[in-house]
């Protein structure tokens, strides 16, 4: 339902075609097909196995597929966390080591499609954060490879646990019966999104169909893809600290790198003097106010530190737009900054710089400077 909606909003199937045949798997087709639940249009995306199904797969038979893959390096982290947080989940279910967890369905062709598939649609279409509504939880049973499970099924309801996702309670209607979060989609949602509704301007909605009809409401995930905005140029925001004397230092760009991926907002080390006259380290994290859990426990596991100080702060924050034009030199995006609607500079993006100084053998101050005067010349953008 994922795939469907990012496909409804606008993602080119052949480019996620593409994507996925970088997994070098066989045995199985995609299609998306336009449909109907009540009385809404929406895309239903499938996965057609044409071949032999292994329905079994170990977590290290599936990082292996990842990492022999053409993925990105963003795409196959993600996936890997994905994977790893669903591994955790069975494991704790079970009461057994996450090596000799066997995903079962989790382990089919398809589902890998489905996780590896949503990462890379994200990626493809430059989503940079992603927010979740509460998650509906359902009533009743599921038939599992492990018999018949009350829903959420174990593994699922772990991975709302663990994440602290929030939960819409059950209404007892026909809609809410049966499974509704399946443990792919709660790995995915719990990994990649903030539960809450950010302002922002919404440029494209997308619908993407489920399998079953429901009697009293249409059976689609509906996606916002837009701009985020500041109504009123200020957030909260969580301020995590702690002090470290005792520590590798080359673990500090690994614990920066995948804070980053967790969406922190900001990241810094500064030096300090700690007792016993230790020359130390005092790692700073700003999150947003959701993440304090999940970026806490990072700091705990991915560092010696034994606690972490905690405090909420304030910002004003500019209002930030990336518009993609045509230079001289070629395509490039460039980063408007706005403050109560008057803008206050205009910078092209490094990376494409970069990439344009490469392919054309210039000095990528040059290349800065030349996009730089073209991009203030843009409609709207004219004297600044």
């Amino acid at each position: 339902m994922i795939l469907g909606a990012l496909l409804d909003a606008g993602l080119n199937p052949e480019v996620l075609q593409e994507g996925l045949s970088g997994l070098n798997i066989s045995g199985y087709r995609v299609s998306a097909d336009k449909v109907m639940r009540s009385s809404i249009a929406a895309t239903k995306f499938n996965v057609i196995m044409e071949g032999h199904i292994h329905h079994h797969r170990s977590l290290s038979d599936i990082l292996r597929i990842i990492d022999s893959s053409r993925l990105s390096k963003q795409v196959k982290n993600q996936s890997r966390t994905v994977f790893r947080r669903l591994g955790e989940a069975e494991a704790k279910v079970h009461n057994i080591n996450i090596e000799e967890v066997h995903f079962h369905e989790l382990g089919a062709v398809d589902t890998i499609v489905d996780i590896v598939g949503s990462l890379i649609a994200l990626e493809e279409m430059q989503i940079e954060q992603v927010y979740s509504s509460p998650l509906p939880v359902g009533n009743g049973n599921v038939s599992t490879a492990h018999g018949i499970l009350p829903v959420p099924a174990p593994a699922t309801l772990q991975l709302l646990a663990d994440s602290r996702a929030l939960l819409n309670a059950c209404t007892g209607t026909a809609a809410s019966t049966g499974e509704l979060v399946t443990p792919t989609g709660a790995a995915l949602v719990t990994c990649l999104a903030d539960f809450r509704r950010p302002a922002m301007t919404v440029d494209k909605v997308g619908y993407g169909a489920g399998s079953r009809e429901f009697p009293d409401r249409p059976n689609v995930l509906r996606v916002w893809i837009g701009e985020e905005v500041s109504e009123d140029n200020s957030e909260e925001t969580i301020l995590l600290e702690t002090n470290i004397d005792d520590m590798n230092p080359q673990i500090y760009g690994y614990l920066m790198e995948k804070l980053f991926a967790e969406k922190a907002l900001d990241v810094w080390f500064t030096p300090v003097q700690m007792k016993k006259n230790r020359p130390g380290v005092m790692l700073t994290v700003l999150v947003p106010s959701g993440a304090e859990f999940k970026m806490t426990e990072i700091i705990l596991r991915e560092t010696s530190t034994l606690g972490v100080r905690v405090r909420q702060v304030s910002r004003h924050i500019a209002q930030r737009e990336i518009i993609d034009f045509d230079s001289s030199l070629g395509r490039a995006r460039i980063k408007v900054k706005r403050f109560s609607g008057e803008v206050l500079s205009v910078s092209p993006e490094y990376e494409d710089c970069r990439r344009i100084a490469l392919e054309r053998s210039l000095p990528f101050q040059e290349v800065y400077r030349i996009i730089e005067s073209e991009a203030r010349l843009h409609p709207g953008l004219e004297n600044h």
